[in-house]
Order: C-alpha cells, then sequence, then structure tokens
C-alpha cells in the first residue's frame, strides 16, 4: 500500500512548548516511533508542517537588523532542511540501516492571482497575548489572528497547482526509498513574465500541498496526523462529538464549524482527496497512525461510507 502522512507543525511542537531543537526533536521521535511500522510494511511519503518552525526563524531573523528578514520561500527551504534532518535521523534509528530515507526540497507552483493574497488567514510562529500582538502589529506589519485563546501572526496561504519534483519522489518511491518532501506545503514559488520561477511570500497550506501530493503519487491513503484525535462536531461545547467516519459531502456539511486556519483545511484537504481517488483519508492523532490505516481512529473521510457517524466525547 502506498501511504502519505502530514504530520502537522503542531503535533511537532505542540502548544506551549518552547521552540527548541530538544524539543521538536523529542516530538519527531514520537511521530517516527508510529512511522517505522508503517515504513517497514509499505511504500511511504511524509510531509509535515512548518508554521512554527518558520515563523520562528522570521522572529530571528527581524531581531538582526542590519539586512532585511529572509523572505517566507526561503524560509520554508530552511525548515524544510531542518525538519526532514530530524525525520531522517529519528526514523532512521528505527528501521534497518539498508532502507533508504531521502529529504527532497520541494517547490511547488501557486497562481499569482490566488486571491488569498489578499486574505492573509495562515497561522505561523509562535502564540501571543492581545498586548504582544499589537505590538508586532504596530512595530512590523505582521497581521494576527485569533488561535484558541491567543493571538498568532497570519501570512499568505495561496492554493498549490503544481509539484515540481513530483517524477523524482516517484523515482525514489520505485527504490524503495522513504520520501520526506513538500515540507510546509512546498517551497512557494510562481512565474512571472517570461517563464522566470521566482520565490513568494507566503506559505502553502500543508494539508492541500500534501493532498495534492497524495493524488499525484497515486496514493491508497493519505493520513493527516495532528495534534487531535479526530474531527469534533460542536467542538467544546456540551454537545461535542467526534467524527468516526463520513462521506466527504456529509462531513462538508459542517464546514462552517471548522477554523479557517486549522482544522477546516485538513477536512476540505481529505475530502478532496477522498472524492477525486476514491481512497480514503483520515485525520487523528499521531500516536493513532497504525489506527487510522487499520479504519480503527481517528476520523475516516471515504466515498465508500454513507452519510456520517460521530459520538458523544
Amino acid at each position: 500500500m502506498k501511504v502519505v502522512v502530514a504530520l502537522g507543525g503542531n503535533a511537532l511542537l505542540r502548544r506551549g512548548e518552547e521552540m527548541t531543537s530538544d524539543n521538536q526533536r523529542e516530538n519527531v521521535a514520537v511521530a517516527c516511533a508510529g512511522l517505522a511500522p508503517i515504513a517497514a510494511e509499505h511504500e511511504l511519503v511524509i510531509s509535515h508542517g512548518n508554521g512554527p518552525q518558520v515563523g520562528l526563524l522570521a522572529l530571528q531573523g527581524a531581531a538582526y537588523t542590519k539586512v532585511p528578514t529572509y523572505p517566507l520561500d526561503v524560509l520554508g527551504a530552511e525548515t524544510q532542511g531542518m525538519i526532514g534532518y530530524f525525520i531522517e535521523q529519528e526514523l532512521g534509528n528505527r528501521l534497518p540501516f539498508e532502507k533508504p530515507l531521502a529529504t527532497l526540497l520541494t517547490m511547488i507552483e501557486v497562481d499569482p492571482d490566488d486571491p488569498a493574497f489578499q486574505d492573509p488567514t495562515k497561522p505561523i510562529g509562535p502564540f501571543y497575548n492581545r498586548a504582544a500582538a499589537d505590538e508586532l502589529e504596530r512595530e512590523r506589519g505582521w497581521s494576527f489572528r485569533p488561535d484558541g485563546d491567543a493571538f498568532r501572526r497570519v501570512v499568505p496561504s495561496p492554493k498549490p497547482k503544481r509539484i515540481f519534483e513530483i517524477r523524482q519522489i516517484k523515482w525514489m518511491l520505485e527504490r524503495g526509498c522513504v520520501v520526506i518532501c513538500a515540507g510546509g506545503g512546498g517551497i512557494p514559488t510562481m512565474y512571472q513574465p517570461g517563464d522566470q520561477l521566482v520565490g513568494v511570500e507566503a506559505v502553502i497550506d500543508k494539508d492541500h500541498a500534501s493532498g495534492l501530493l497524495a493524488r499525484d503519487v497515486g496514493a491508497d491513503y493519505y493520513v493527516m496526523a495532528t495534534d487531535t484525535d479526530a474531527v469534533y462536531l460542536d467542538f467544546k461545547t456540551p454537545e461535542q462529538r467526534a467524527v468516526i467516519q463520513a462521506h466527504p459531502d456529509a462531513l462538508m456539511e459542517y464546514a462552517a464549524q471548522f477554523p479557517e486556519g486549522s482544522m477546516l483545511p485538513k477536512v476540505v484537504a481529505a475530502c478532496d482527496f477522498a472524492r477525486a481517488s476514491g481512497k480514503r483519508a483520515a485525520i487523528g492523532a499521531l500516536k493513532d497512525i497504525e489506527g487510522m490505516l487499520a479504519g480503527a481512529a481517528g476520523t475516516i473521510i471515504s466515498t465508500e461510507f454513507d452519510g456520517l457517524i460521530a459520538r458523544r466525547a
């Protein structure tokens, strides 16, 4: 079976944790403990988020005032290398030495006329209180939106159009390699007049990019591993229910309930993949990856289901 697993940026760095390399490595180790059995049995492609990491790099860059802060496409490339290194090392410690692993810097094309450039929604970086967010907005011109009981910087998140390195990804898969790619939604790029490819000041949504990746490689299963164990209806209310399984159309009837910068992209990406491929998608916790592949954990989305089944949390 060919499996694409998208690791959430906040699953790799949990809410409230300090953004240290040690904390990130520990969380990657937890993820790789669940990924190793899958890599041993199936063809595996791993993508990952980078919201906290790319935001931290932007903050670090802004602190050094002698040069302009590096643009988000460059910071995205840096995080692909860093997180890919963590995953390769921790996964390699759990697999036979002979199992090949590779991290591929991945550029993804976006449309310069994408309306997302006029409406930033993608959260990056750490969490702030209201006063700190207001100060950064005044000082640096950054945009902020609420995220739970805190605030995070938001940037444009255009839709992915094309993965430039898809041929290389397929080539490595055919040779038994575990491929780590499209990290952070891929490096955002677009064509200028004259067919000149340039980087873009944006962060592509990791779930949509990973869904495109899953379709392009012909995945049998697309798993989004995050910091929650399922998709919830009426979240944080007395009526809260975890969705066990759903047809894409049935789940999208509740789209208005899902936060735009977090769960909604996952739901839309899962539904798009299930419709386009006829295969299953799943959303759930890192620790439940094997259970999701078995259909026994998380939220499973497929056109083979009728309606929606949910249970009380």
